[in-house]
Parts: C-alpha cells; sequence; structure tokens
C-alpha cells in the first residue's frame, strides 16, 4: 500500500530562513492582487447562493 506523501519546507540557507520567516510575519501585496481579492468579493456578493 502507497504511504501519503509527507509536505515539508526545508530551507538550509540562514539568509533565506530570515527572508522567510520576515515575509511570514510581514507580507506584502501588490496593487494588482488587492484589486483582484475585491473583484473576487464583489463577484461573489452579485451571485449569492
Amino acid at each position: 500500500m502507497a504511504e501519503p506523501i509527507r509536505l515539508g519546507l526545508l530551507i538550509e540557507d540562514p539568509e533565506d530562513v530570515r527572508e522567510f520567516e520576515d515575509n511570514m510575519k510581514n507580507p506584502k501585496v501588490t496593487k494588482e492582487q488587492v484589486e483582484f481579492v475585491r473583484e473576487a468579493i464583489r463577484v461573489y456578493k452579485a451571485h449569492p447562493f
């Protein structure tokens, strides 16, 4: 029987670890990403279940 796939993140370089942790604590988004989410919310509200 097949074993389930175990997903994990392996980062070896200390600078990469620091950058990853900084991005998790203070995520940055673009104007395009914000507009995309706003549009998705608008569409969702326009077509309720």
